[in-house]
Parts: structure tokens; C-alpha cells; sequence
């Protein structure tokens, strides 16, 4: 044992002098890159170690944890080669100015993670926070408010974050310190500058934390906007994609929902009323009407229970207008709605009460019963 010890004290004695036999020999720059370099290998390694404990923790867990370790894995290892890196510069052989280089380049880097990881953190918040919800179900107001927030303030936040690291990466240089200061206090010649270049973007970024806050809209939302229907099928930190009932897209600026009017159907609850209109003759029996209406509405599927109305809601010259409500749980639930009780009812009218469709009448005198009158005509006065 002591033979083998010896031995490999041996070995490393001559591979010791080997190197201190080379050393002079190399570049100047050789000695502290190579230190560098091991420093970003051990980094890395290190990586590949945390991370692969992280995979096997989450490996028999669901897709949540699964992607939350994949979320990190970019942050995790530019944190690892960062702080490895930081104690490389320092031990490492280098020249001042070399030093200097390097502290400024880690100090960037630094403050890229903490921009990422916070963005990260964010996104990983909303996450956990968000799975309390599901817009999928029909009754999804509490979900569709508080997707639209988180959203919404996820986007701002992430402009912030972008503004504030920029200005801060600025103001770690000399020659333009001063348009990093004025970036985050908004003042000076640079500062006036700045605001006039991205008065879009501001104003948009004002215009989202508005909606964030009173929410005129949310996701999943019924709206008409440029008299188009459709639904907020995306809300993002400049602009907002309706989706047409035809599947058309309407992209809208973020801005236009806090100067524009519009219609939002869904603004305080997803239930809708969907209103019938039937033109239908003086002699219509609206007490048989209205009960067939609330046949077909109880044997709907579309109908949520609540309303179910008959009214004549106009009495013209020809004929009287009788306007049907009923209602549903969500805005493509009262379409359909609509449609079948429309459908429903022309063939009932056509079927079992055919003298309530419209007809024209024509009241005519005449002398004498050798004239040949009209179908339909009704013959008053006159010799018969």
C-alpha cells in the first residue's frame, strides 16, 4: 500500500514539474483564460448536477412541476456560471484593466439574471395562481377577471423590469450615464427625448394598468367594437385580439377601450337575454303563443332557467310585433338560443295556428253578386 502511495506521489511530482517547465514558456494570456475557462466549466457542471436533482425531485410529480424546473433552467445556469465566474475573475492572474473588464461584464450579467429571474418569478406566479381558475366553464366571470389582471399586470410588470435593468445597464458607462438617469427620472434633454420616442409605448403602458384595474374588458368578453361582435380572445401590453364570430381577428390598440365607446355584453356576469322578434297577424292567440314558448324553453338545453317572456311589443297597421326573451348562460349559448326558438316556433304557427301568420285584408262594397271577387276578400253591403 505504502509502495502504491509512493508511487502516485511520484507521478504528480513529475507531472508538477512538467507544467512548471511549460509555464514559461506560454502566452502571458494563456495562465489566467485558462483559469477563467475552468471557472465557467465548473460552473456548468455544477448546473448539470442542480439541475438533474431538480428533474429527478419533480420526475414523478404532474405537468405543473415538470415545467416549472424547465421554466428555470436558463436562470439556474447563467446564476451558476455567473457567481462561478465572479470567484474566476478573482482568483485569476489578470492585469487590471483585465479585471476591470470582467467585474463590468459580471456586473451586466448580474443584472440581466435579476431582470430574468424576476420575470421568471412572475410568470411562476401567475401560474400557481391562475390554476385556481378555468375559463372553460360556463360560468367563468371570477376566472375571466382574474386572467385578465394577472395578464395584463404580468405584461407591465415585464416592461418595468425592461426599463429599469436598461437604465441601470446605461448608467454603468461613463459616456452614457446620463441617458440611464434620465430614463428612470424622466428628466434633462435625454429624458424629453426618450418620452417623445416611446409616448406610444407609454401610452399604451398607461392605458394597461387602467384596464388591469377597472377592467372595461376582460378575456373571453362578448363586445362589439367597430360595430363587429365577437369575443377578447387575447389582451397583451399594446393591443387587444378580438375574435369575430366568423373567426376573423380584430386587433385593436390597448388604448381604445379607455377613449373609445363600446359594447361589452359580458361586463358584470356571462349570462345574456336574447331577444325574439315575430311579426304576426291581429288575430294571433298570444296566450297559446306564450305557452309554447315556455315549452320549447323548458325542453331546451340552451335555457338557463330564468327568462322566459312573451310580449306584443308593438301594434302596427298590418300586423302586431310580439317580442320573445329568454336566456342563457353565456353569449353563444343565447344565439343558439335565439335561432332554435325562432325555428321552433315558425313551424308550430305554421302548423297549429296558421291564421297568425300575416295577411293583407281588403274590405270592399259592391252591387251585385255577379262580380268575381279576389280569394279572401271579404264582401260587405251590396244586393246578394
Amino acid at each position: 500500500m505504502e509502495e502504491e502511495l509512493n508511487q502516485i506521489e511520484q507521478q504528480v511530482a513529475e507531472i508538477t514539474t512538467d507544467i512548471e517547465e511549460v509555464l514559461p514558456v506560454l502566452p502571458d494570456w494563456v495562465m489566467p483564460m485558462a483559469v477563467v475557462v475552468a471557472f465557467f466549466l465548473l460552473g456548468l457542471v455544477i448546473f448539470r448536477l442542480v439541475f438533474a436533482v431538480l428533474n429527478r425531485a419533480v420526475a414523478k410529480k404532474d405537468l405543473f412541476w415538470r415545467s416549472l424546473v424547465a421554466r428555470t433552467r436558463r436562470p439556474l445556469r447563467l446564476g451558476l456560471v455567473v457567481a462561478t465566474l465572479t470567484v474566476g475573475v478573482a482568483v485569476a492572474p489578470l492585469s487590471p484593466e483585465q479585471t476591470d473588464f470582467g467585474q463590468h461584464a459580471l456586473l451586466i450579467a448580474f443584472m440581466v439574471l435579476v431582470a430574468w429571474t424576476l420575470h421568471t418569478a412572475l410568470h411562476i406566479w401567475t401560474t400557481v395562481h391562475l390554476r385556481k381558475f378555468t375559463l372553460g366553464s360556463e360560468d367563468n366571470f371570477l376566472a375571466r377577471k382574474h386572467v385578465t389582471q394577472s395578464r395584463i399586470m404580468v405584461r407591465l410588470a415585464g416592461w418595468v423590469i425592461v426599463i429599469v435593468v436598461t437604465a441601470a445597464i446605461l448608467m454603468t458607462f461613463e459616456g452614457v450615464r446620463q441617458w440611464g438617469v434620465s430614463l428612470l427620472a424622466a428628466g434633462g434633454a435625454a429624458g424629453i427625448v426618450v418620452g417623445f420616442a416611446f409616448q406610444p409605448v407609454l401610452k399604451n403602458l398607461i392605458a394597461g394598468i387602467q384596464l388591469a384595474v377597472t377592467q372595461p374588458i376582460r378575456i373571453d368578453d362578448a363586445v362589439i367594437v367597430e360595430g363587429e361582435w365577437g369575443w377578447v380572445e387575447e389582451i397583451t401590453g399594446t393591443y387587444v385580439v378580438i375574435k369575430i364570430w366568423d373567426w376573423r381577428r380584430l386587433v385593436v390598440p390597448l388604448s381604445y377601450f379607455i377613449e373609445q365607446p363600446f359594447q361589452n355584453w359580458t361586463r358584470d356576469s356571462s349570462s345574456l337575454i336574447g331577444g325574439v322578434l315575430l311579426y304576426l297577424d291581429h288575430c294571433a292567440d298570444i296566450k297559446r303563443l306564450r305557452e309554447k314558448t315556455n315549452e320549447v324553453c323548458r325542453n331546451s338545453d340552451l335555457w338557463d332557467g330564468n327568462v322566459c317572456h312573451v310580449q306584443v311589443n308593438d301594434f302596427r297597421e298590418r300586423v302586431m310585433e310580439v317580442r320573445v326573451l329568454a336566456s342563457a348562460r353565456n353569449a353563444p349559448r343565447t344565439y343558439d338560443l335565439r335561432c332554435e326558438i325562432r325555428e321552433e316556433l315558425i313551424t308550430w304557427i305554421q302548423k297549429e295556428m296558421p291564421e297568425a301568420l300575416p295577411r293583407t285584408r281588403e274590405t270592399v262594397s259592391v252591387d251585385g253578386s255577379h262580380r268575381q271577387m279576389p280569394p279572401g276578400v271579404e264582401v260587405v253591403g251590396g244586393r246578394h
